[in-house]
């Protein structure tokens, strides 16, 4: 551990930082020196999107983030908390979101013996934001993940939002959304609305649709005497309760199929899935009007260096002087955030 570079003019013990990134799927803390430095503990645990995960829930899942995050001979040693949370906003005090998630965190905080009176809330896109080289202040920010959100971000906070209207009402282009539209596909597909797609036979055993059902591997043209329409009913009367019987978010949980099979297969349906997920996000960018040359921090599993829709958005922000500069999560920015609120 390098405590001297951490350690005050006055030869106290080292001061440190958490920083939290609470997401739809995980939360993850990071411990880090609060005068500057590399992470020196991390921890991860359940969701914390402080909107929809109960508030013990989601206490406990801060609790356990942190504690994996930060030894017990250092808890008494954190200076100030910062955590970015999906479902959380700065645009008011008495936002639900920010209060719920400042409430969690301080009940959290206090199993832990951690006593600190710098807690701050930010939506887990702000601190993807500050994630970036530089911690920027300014710019714009994308997640696509399991949901679709961009914001524009002044002075650190958001100003501005297009999209994020969650599973039911928007998030186009999330991951949600593909694995629905690969869902959507695979039924029209058995019941002669569609044409044959690999993700007919990979949704189905994915959703545990028994095999002497599902359509052939790799697809071709129907082949009645083979995939015959008592076999499709079967297929459809076996996906459609696999599905319904699940959470809806979990849908995004088949993104991935789509990508296997755009790849693998060059599955023009998959292909035209993705194609209109880089289409929706595109939208979602220039709703918040963007100029030439503009910041735009991305992060989320469809993004990045393997992201299935990295190639596709990156073409159709390119006439608008736009590129994508990615960030693996907020954990980082949750320091940064933490350590501007130490200084002051």
């Amino acid at each position: 551990m390098n405590s001297d570079l951490n350690q005050t003019s006055a030869g106290r013990a080292p001061a440190y930082v958490v920083g939290l990134d609470a997401g739809g799927t995980r939360t993850r803390a990071v411990l880090a020196p609060a005068h500057g430095g590399d992470p020196e503990g991390e921890g991860v645990s359940g969701p914390g999107n402080a909107l929809t995960v109960p508030g013990a829930q989601l206490t406990e899942h801060l609790a356990e983030a942190v504690a994996q995050a930060v030894p017990e001979a250092l808890r008494g040693h954190v200076v100030a908390v910062a955590g970015g949370f999906a479902g959380a906003s700065r645009t008011a005090p008495d936002e639900p979101g920010r209060v719920k998630a400042h409430a969690a965190l301080v009940v959290a905080l206090s199993r832990l013996g951690i006593d600190v009176d710098a807690i701050e809330i930010h939506s887990d896109i702000e601190a993807a934001f500050a994630a970036a080289p530089g911690h920027p202040a300014d710019g714009l920010a994308l997640v696509a993940g399991t949901g679709a959100v961009a914001m524009r971000i002044t002075a650190r906070a958001c100003t501005a939002t297009a999209g994020g209207d969650g599973w039911l009402l928007g998030d186009d282009g999330g991951g949600f959304w593909i694995g629905r539209e690969a869902v959507r596909v695979a039924l029209r597909m058995a019941d002669g609305r569609g044409g044959a797609t690999a993700l007919g036979a990979s949704v189905g055993r994915a959703l545990d649709v028994p095999e002497d059902v599902l359509p052939a591997e790799p697809p071709g043209p129907y082949d009645t005497r083979v995939w015959t329409r008592a076999r499709r009913e079967a297929y459809r009367m076996h996906l459609l309760p696999a599905v319904l019987e699940r959470p809806p978010v979990q849908l995004a949980l088949l993104a991935p199929l789509v990508a296997e099979a755009a790849v693998r297969h060059e599955d023009p349906v998959a292909e035209g899935i993705l194609e209109t997920a880089a289409d929706h996000l595109a939208d979602t960018v220039r709703a918040l009007e963007p100029r030439p040359g503009e910041r735009i921090v991305a992060t989320g599993g469809l993004l990045g260096p393997d992201g299935p829709l990295t190639t596709p958005l990156t073409a159709r922000l390119h006439p608008l002087g736009l590129t994508l500069d990615w960030v693996p999560d907020g954990s980082r920015g949750a320091v940064a955030l933490a350590r501007l609120g130490h200084d002051g």
